[in-house]
């Protein structure tokens, strides 16, 4: 006792705004739960595994530590069998009916002991004549939500929870014709095919159509949505659905979502129903989509489930809990530790990374990856279980999660996100840290050249811009199996006509080469409205696109996702032949040539400025397009109008360029301006809103020093926020790319299955020792079956 009270001025009381992490280790995946436990620091509210003790005691000088630790035991219960232990009737994870967090099968012993730091001298806990400030200090943190909890409270704030349903903005105003039509309580039938379930009631004439096809080929025929894309239509309700208490699905195909209709007993009661007669007799959407999403682990292909996979432990081979629909952020966060850069940078210069920050390494995004990366190579926490029937227990990214999606309104939250579009917001995250250290997504990032002829000079242009993933198209025309594809077509049409299915196992899907692929890609385009600086007026150019360079490890993305003719996204099924030995010579550029010649430079001062029709321009940002891609299609479509314009966007929607500032074709960027002298007050104001000072000149300099309009720049330009230093004079010179040969080797991909990116399930097949593994969320296994032609994102390695 004597030697805590010679610390204790060193004690605080946690405040209201004070973060404490009682639950997990800052710098580990330690836990109360873990064989040495957790400390928590009595002056800063840090949780830290025993690893970490001295050092952060010696950096820190803070001593005293509440030392948690704790033993659970398994719930005992008569439920036997693989599924839950109660019927899930609700969509949603946390709540009543729902899905429930693992913890809730075990019950919980904990003990506790006061630690002080540098001899270890310990005091039990409770133990009589504590100081009081002790004993209130040590009675908050046991019962305070720890930080990483609480982080997660608010992303399942927008949580999957499918009952909450907005009044569609169509309910009280409902068109319903009087066209005679009646409908019979039961009997039902789709009006364009023979299928009896899944039909949906047009609530505006009375339509009995089929639904949409789920991503596993069940469902309906999409008659149903096709019917709304004719006429308009915007409600329809599912029959079978419908409960005496005037309950039922309601679907809107203006709003894309299920909906609730106030005025539903009303709208049914104008076809003829009366909902006292009603009886459920269909699933629900949510109880489909229940079905669905628990059959994941039945998808045997990309799972590998008809195989009996042999469960790998040890060092790499440790698996990621699934943080609500968080596969995605798994899977890459797999993939990026098999490669030496991330391994070198986080994983062995993670001592000089602890050490620079321990006043909150929680939000120390370097402190995060270094803490993921030990975590996942160590193998520390990749034990075999004791015994057969212990589920095997993944490390929880949750300090990561939280901090790498801050900000963003899609990895912030709990829904399904796309892994491409998830890597390439890391990789800027990872950019921004690295502004005084090597930077590991060095070995991703490779230079495209662009040459663009024009049509009459026959003179050339040339641009260079840095990337970070390949994206490659695939064209369901270069199909290899075109013949057994329409007879497979031919032959579901004809059993779904009768009311029947197709056994899955029968699947024809499309075969793709992947130099179909490559051909697609490397394929001259026509470039409408060239400014040719030869002739000094628009014409056309032929533009092709190449590599200048090859990185170390080149990420392949596959572009199976794209948008039907009513807008809707779908999803490739297709087959996709990757070699696992790539020869990409097809691919390499050139530059200027000696019988070229270059077209002369221009910086637009010779041609006014497009000029865009602001309506419509306006209309198209409303409708959540990006402004730079607006204006895109207002200047290739000529501002013919919202239609021309949107079918402009859709049609190149997954161009990479999509989204970047907007110059037309054949103009080069304006020259430099005399050195930007920013306004001293306004950086200091973009400072205290939390951004760097080199950030804050780079928005001040983008806005000629305008405060409020820097402000709107920082936030609607993330990405780029750090691609160049403040002053173009003073920034890199000239941007470094590795090179080498153009020959690859397969080393890991990432499959997907669902229909959308916003659904389904990612799983991750990585190369390791020479043998391939599968990393499926918490679950590491030898792979027996890889699925080398059904990936989305592929990893390949330079062969030099």
């Amino acid at each position: 006792m004597e030697e805590l009270m010679k610390h204790l001025h060193k004690i605080r009381v946690p405040q209201k705004h004070d973060k404490i992490y009682n639950d997990e280790c800052v710098y580990s995946f330690d836990t109360p739960d873990s064989p040495t436990g957790l400390y928590v620091n009595l002056t800063t509210f840090l949780g830290l595994g025993q690893d970490h003790l001295e050092r952060y005691y010696q950096l820190t000088e803070n001593p005293v530590f509440l030392h948690i630790k704790r033993r659970r035991k398994e719930i005992q219960s008569e439920h036997q069998g693989d599924g839950p232990e109660k019927k899930i009737t609700r969509l949603a994870i946390g709540k009543a009916d729902g899905f429930t967090p693992d913890q809730q099968k075990y019950t919980y012993h904990e003990s506790y002991e006061i630690v002080i730091l540098p001899n270890f001298t310990t005091i039990p806990y409770p133990s009589d004549n504590l100081p009081q400030e002790v004993e209130h200090a040590i009675k908050i943190i046991l019962e305070a939500e720890s930080a990483t909890k609480i982080a997660e409270i608010e992303r399942l704030s927008e949580a999957w929870d499918g009952e909450i349903k907005a009044v569609s903005k169509h309910a009280s105003n409902l068109k319903q014709l009087d066209n005679g039509k009646k409908v019979p309580p039961s009997g039902w039938k789709c009006e364009k095919c023979d299928l009896t379930q899944n039909l949906w009631l047009n609530l505006s004439d009375g339509s009995i159509l089929c639904g949409r096809k789920f991503y596993d080929g069940t469902g309906g025929n999409d008659h149903a949505v096709e019917h709304y894309s004719t006429t308009g239509y915007p409600l329809a309700v599912k029959l079978g659905t419908i409960t005496k208490e005037g309950k039922a699905d309601v679907f809107s195909y203006d709003e894309d979502d299920m909906v609730d209709d106030p005025h539903l007993i009303q709208h049914l009661s104008h076809w003829g129903i009366n909902i006292t007669q009603m009886e459920k007799t269909d699933k629900s959407m949510i109880e489909l989509e229940l079905d669905l999403n628990q059959r994941f682990g039945e998808w045997v292909a990309l799972q590998e489930a008809a195989s009996k996979l042999t469960p790998l432990y040890g060092p790499g081979y440790t698996g990621l809990a699934n943080l609500g629909n968080s596969c995605y952020l798994n899977s890459v966060m797999q993939m990026l530790f098999v490669i030496p850069d991330f391994v070198k940078r986080f994983v062995d210069g993670a001592s000089q990374i602890f050490q620079q920050s321990y006043t909150d390494p929680a939000n120390d995004f370097n402190v995060q990856m270094a803490k993921l990366g030990i975590g996942l190579l160590s193998g520390r926490y990749s034990m075999p279980p004791n015994n057969e029937n212990e589920s095997r227990q993944g490390i929880p990214p949750r300090m990561f999660k939280t901090l790498v999606g801050r900000g963003h309104p899609g990895f912030s939250s709990n829904r399904q996100q796309d892994a491409q579009e998830f890597i390439l917001h890391l990789i800027n995250v990872i950019d921004r840290h690295s502004r005084h250290q090597t930077n590991p997504s060095d070995c991703f990032k490779f230079k495209v050249e662009e040459r663009y002829q024009c049509s009459h000079s026959k003179k050339v242009k040339y641009t260079y811009r840095p990337e970070y993933l390949l994206p490659l198209p695939i064209s369901l025309e270069s199909a290899i199996n075109k013949k057994q594809v329409a007879a497979y077509e031919a032959l579901k049409k004809e059993t779904e006509a009768k009311g029947q299915k197709l056994d899955s196992n029968t699947v024809v899907r499309p075969r793709i080469e992947f130099l179909s692929c490559l051909r697609a890609f490397v394929q001259s385009e026509t470039v409408e409205q060239f400014y040719s600086s030869a002739l000094n007026e628009k014409t056309t150019a032929q533009k092709t696109t190449r590599l200048a360079s090859f990185p170390d490890y080149l990420l392949i993305h596959l572009k199976k996702f794209t948008v039907k003719e009513d807008w809707t996204p779908v999803k490739l099924d297709v087959v996709v032949e990757m070699p696992e030995l790539l020869d990409l010579s097809i691919l390499r550029g050139h530059g200027l040539q000696s019988t070229e010649e270059l077209l002369p430079e221009t910086t637009g001062s010779e041609t006014p400025p497009p000029v865009y029709d602001s309506v419509v321009l306006n209309q198209l940002t409303d409708m959540g397009f990006p402004p730079e891609a607006c204006k895109r299609a207002l200047y290739f479509t000529e501002n013919r109008g919202i239609e021309a314009a949107t079918n402009w966007l859709m049609e190149h929607i997954a161009d990479s360029d999509f989204a970047d500032p907007f110059l037309p074709p054949g103009i080069d960027a304006k020259p430099r301006k005399d050195k930007f002298m920013a306004n001293e007050d306004a950086v200091a104001m973009v400072i205290w809103m939390g951004f760097t000072r080199e950030q804050a000149i780079k928005a001040l300099k983008a806005t000629d020093n305008n405060l409020e309009r820097a402000a709107d720049w920082i936030f609607s330009h993330q990405a780029e926020l750090d691609a160049l230093d403040v002053d173009d004079e003073q920034a890199h010179s000239e941007e470094i790319f590795r090179d080498g040969s153009d020959q690859y080797k397969l080393v890991g991909f990432m499959s997907h299955m669902g229909t959308s990116t916003m659904v389904g399930h990612y799983v991750c097949h990585l190369l390791k020792d020479d043998r391939w593994v599968i990393f499926n969320d918490d679950k590491v296994a030898l792979s027996e079956n890889p699925p080398l032609n059904l990936g989305y994102i592929y990893l390949y390695k330079r062969m030099d």
